[in-house]
């Protein structure tokens, strides 16, 4: 048995999927030490792994598969997602990857990979033939990009995202919106998606479920707005340069 050209097969791997090819866990330890001295293996993290490639010297794992095996329940989630849909016009050398346990931040191959403790287990896909890249569908990763935007993207990169997607699924964003119940999340989700409702294939009746959990409360759209415009629909004080941003709104 060549172990390496057996590992080639799996982007990544761990001890404990080498230990099927030996009798104790140390030969399966030893093992991966002598691929990492040959340059044949490169360690991402405590007990996650990756083969170098032959035919580019990098390697083997994209990041995408890479954030999938980071635990038993990791994903590529928010802006991460948004690239690999190719929604996303920037590049960026972070990785966003949502998980039920939590993680120390680590960097790997130029790309920092940053954890954020998963609150909703719903709009996961594992994606056939990917080498077992996990990732939010699309309307999860709308519903966490609104979320999280003063954490992570930011309102411009939010409403150029959405420019960039020719259809949402309704009764999915729902669901999501739903798992996170949160009043402040359907004020922006419906503020923010209205203006491409006809884009998103969106129905009123949307907006208007939107609009029934919202309550009474007013809010700032986003953490950065210092002066601003009351929209008394959607019950937000939303930034007066919107329109400037790209593409407008």
């Amino acid at each position: 048995m060549n172990l390496y050209f057996e590992l080639l097969k799996q982007p990544v791997f761990t001890i404990e999927n080498v230990n099927r090819y030996y009798e104790k866990i140390e030969s399966a330890r030893s093992a991966v030490k002598r691929l990492m001295a040959k340059g044949l293996a490169v360690k991402i993290r405590n007990n996650l792994y990756t083969c170098i490639s032959g035919e580019t010297d990098s390697p083997l794992a994209n990041r995408y598969q890479i954030a999938s095996a980071i635990t038993p329940t990791s994903y590529v989630s928010h802006h991460s997602a948004m690239e690999y849909y190719g929604i996303s016009d920037q590049i960026f050398y972070e990785v966003y990857v949502s998980s039920e346990e939590k993680f120390r931040d680590f960097e790997f191959d130029g790309y920092t990979y940053h954890c954020i403790v998963s609150k909703c287990d719903k709009g996961v896909q594992s994606v056939e033939y990917s080498g077992g890249v996990r990732v939010t569908d699309k309307e999860r990763t709308v519903v966490d990009s609104i979320k999280d935007m003063d954490k992570i993207a930011g309102l411009e990169e939010v409403i150029v995202n959405i420019q960039n997607i020719s259809r949402l699924d309704e009764k999915r964003l729902l669901v999501y919106l739903e798992c996170y119940d949160n009043q402040f999340l359907y004020q922006k989700t419906g503020f923010l998606l209205k203006p491409y409702r006809q884009q998103l294939s969106l129905s009123d009746q949307f907006f208007e479920i939107c609009k029934e959990k919202i309550g009474l409360s007013k809010r700032y759209l986003t953490k950065d707005c210092h002066e601003g415009k009351y929209d008394g629909a959607w019950r937000l004080i939303i930034p007066l340069g919107i329109n400037t941003l790209k593409n407008g709104v």
